[in-house]
């Protein structure tokens, strides 16, 4: 992810009812067009026995923008129909980073 001043992040975290059929296949396709989107940065998600994605953006603009696309707004239905039993969704801020990587030794 390229290092911005600030940028904002939405935070989707969900439990999946039991049926999740063509869920796997649509988390997938979601984040192939979010990656098409103006103002989309980057996007971590991990999806276990609690779903949590997180997308960063640049600007509330982008994410109202993402929101409202037609095959977006198609899985949110898809989502709150067969796929989850609960969702929260998070929109926040970002004003500051950092993070660590080990370094590996070379053998």
């Amino acid at each position: 992810m390229k290092a911005l001043k600030s940028y904002y992040a939405v935070i989707f975290s969900s439990t999946q009812n039991k049926n999740i059929e063509g869920y796997a296949e649509m988390a997938e396709k979601m984040e192939t067009l979010a990656k098409q989107q103006k103002g989309f940065i980057g996007i971590e998600s991990a999806r276990n026995e609690i779903g949590i994605t997180v997308s960063y953006w640049e600007t509330l603009e982008a994410i109202k923008n993402w929101k409202q696309q037609s095959e977006h707004l198609q899985a949110q239905l898809k989502g709150r129909q067969d796929w989850y039993s609960w969702y929260h969704v998070r929109i926040c801020k970002v004003e500051r980073e950092y993070e660590f990587l080990q370094q590996q030794e070379s053998v």
